[in-house]
């Protein structure tokens, strides 16, 4: 019989009432008539999928979207029931875990569109698809001159419902809007040429978090929110963004404090030497979980309500931090690396600056292995 642990000193805090009030908040913005598909991909940017896609699911998102197959069918697994989408690449091998999870694939491509056509056909019925079309981004969809041929040559796939229509912006959250402005005159092109080609197509979707609050244009059918859900954006100052809460909190606690001399150094290379007489935490967490190596010596998490910088190189698994100028600190402590303690806090924001990122890797690098507690409050 599995033993399970009855405590863990490093986790991971979802308070999914912050997950339900970004997506509150997110829907204000909307325009009559368009909604939220929720991004569910990369573990829900590391909150955990199927405990984010339920608390959605039960204030109001009736559709998802993951990036992977295998990302579909473990929400399949888990008892969700609406519909999903797969932004990402599907393979002919996918195919059959397409048709029995009831998963909707996003293509790109016009052989696979075929491939996956005489495929489903032995199926049965009618799978439906959605068509993306490249506008600007350089990455996955079809051309504007393999849409036309596949539409004007009247070859789409009978097997193949199109349920949907759509392109992914590049630089909706840049500070020039003019190339955002160019795809979408690229995208309201292709579209035309799907319509008047004889198709109806229901679900019409550009925008993900910050296109949709920049772009009010790109509110089709549906919008793509995912970072915005988790509460951060990466939109200029300048453009009046929701009101978001972080979602996810991180924290582990003091494994041991040790007093070093002036001269000792800490961590490997010995790139933080003592200046004086100096108190060091030692703690359980290092990249293997989530934790920056480009944190070392330049970060910071929160001890007593108080900064304690990054000492040395961030290990595998734990990292160092000087505790010298806060007193009263043991072995047990609280340490905060993403979230509020007292007056102080860090987001995966702050991280992010520190270690030139955005906060999006910031949340998905957090471990799988780090349980994720969840909560309302």
């Amino acid at each position: 019989m599995p033993i399970t642990p009855t405590f863990f000193p490093t986790v991971a805090t979802v308070d999914l009432t912050a997950l339900a009030h970004n997506l509150s908040q997110f829907r204000r913005i909307l325009s009559s008539g368009c909604e939220v598909m929720a991004v569910v991909k990369a573990n829900a940017y590391g909150h955990g999928a199927i405990e984010t896609s339920r608390t959605l699911i039960r204030h109001g998102v009736t559709r998802l979207a993951v990036f992977s197959t295998e990302e579909g069918v473990a929400l399949r697994q888990a008892g969700i029931t609406v519909p999903i989408v797969v932004l990402g690449p599907v393979f002919q091998e996918q195919f059959g875990d397409l048709f029995v999870h009831r998963l909707t694939p996003v293509v790109s491509d016009p052989s696979v569109l075929m491939t996956l056509g005489r495929a489903a056909v032995s199926r049965g019925g009618s799978q439906p698809i959605h068509l993306k079309i490249e506008t600007g981004m350089g990455r996955l969809g079809l051309t504007q001159k393999e849409l036309v041929a596949l539409i004007r040559s009247y070859n789409f796939p009978p097997s193949l419902r199109l349920e949907g229509f759509m392109t992914h912006l590049a630089d909706a959250d840049g500070s020039d809007p003019d190339a955002t402005e160019e795809q979408l005159s690229r995208f309201n092109s292709a579209l035309q040429v799907v319509l008047e080609g004889g198709f109806h197509v229901p679900l019409v979707h550009v925008s993900n978090s910050g296109g949709a609050v920049r772009f009010p244009s790109t509110h089709f059918s549906l919008v793509r929110p995912g970072i915005m859900l988790y509460g951060y954006h990466t939109l200029p100052d300048t453009v009046k963004t929701p009101d978001l809460r972080p979602v996810l909190s991180l924290k582990t606690c003091i494994a041991q404090l040790r007093t070093i001399q002036p001269g000792e150094t800490v961590s490997y290379n010995r790139t933080f030497a003592a200046k004086c007489l100096t108190r060091i935490a030692v703690l359980p967490i290092g990249y293997a979980g989530g934790l920056s190596r480009h944190l070392s010596n330049r970060g910071w998490v929160l001890i007593r309500g108080q900064r304690a910088p990054v000492a040395g190189l961030v290990c595998m698994d734990m990292v160092m931090v000087d505790v010298t100028t806060i007193p009263g600190v043991a072995v047990g402590d609280e340490v905060v690396l993403i979230g509020q303690q007292e007056n102080e806090r860090i987001t995966a924001r702050d991280i992010a600056e520190w270690t030139g990122t955005i906060s999006y890797e910031v949340l998905c690098a957090i471990s799988p292995q780090i349980p994720r507690l969840y909560h309302s409050s």
